[in-house]
């Protein structure tokens, strides 16, 4: 029986495949390294990896968080719904918002929370980035800013694990 060219050209990139399944994870090789008839592996999309935040000495996760491309350490809150912002933290970021408009926002463990509610273009920590998050200004009685359920909700996991927080991924 004659093998038909396709079979056969099915058979080795089975083969291929088989033997070098992570291939285009890796990338395209480095110039310089083609090897002669191998054929060009195209990237379409990397998954970005997860971010690992270690448990620091007060029991709790802190992450180094960029809104809108200003810098802020947050406190890690999965009981938080939405990003909750300090006042120092929303005005060093140039979010704009009014203390004329404080109102009771949300609920907490003491009482109402009061605050400004506001939607950040762009929340990112790591490789993991998300566009369009509710958050609030709190411009009283937050010492730090909570990164809340607005964001961990959108990044897939969010696990505790060994002493460590692993974001995404």
């Amino acid at each position: 029986m004659k093998v038909e060219p396709l079979f056969a050209l099915l058979a080795a990139g089975m083969v291929i495949a088989w033997f070098a399944p992570d291939r285009a994870r890796d990338g395209p090789p480095p110039p310089g390294e083609h090897k002669a008839g191998a054929a060009a592996v195209e990237v379409v999309r990397q998954e970005p990896g997860p971010v690992v935040l270690p448990r620091e000495a007060d029991g709790h996760f802190y992450a180094d968080v960029i809104v809108d491309a200003a810098s802020s350490e947050m406190l890690v809150d999965t009981g938080a719904t939405v990003i909750a912002l300090t006042d120092e933290d929303a005005n060093s970021m140039g979010i704009a918002w009014d203390q004329a408009q404080v109102r009771p926002v949300a609920r907490g463990a003491s009482g109402d929370v009061y605050g400004v509610p506001v939607l950040l273009d762009t929340v990112r920590i790591g490789d993991l980035e998300v566009r369009g998050v509710e958050a609030i200004v709190v411009p009283d009685g937050l010492d730090i800013s909570l990164l809340g359920q607005s964001f961990l909700s959108r990044i897939g996991k969010v696990q505790i694990e060994t002493g460590r927080m692993i974001l995404g991924g």
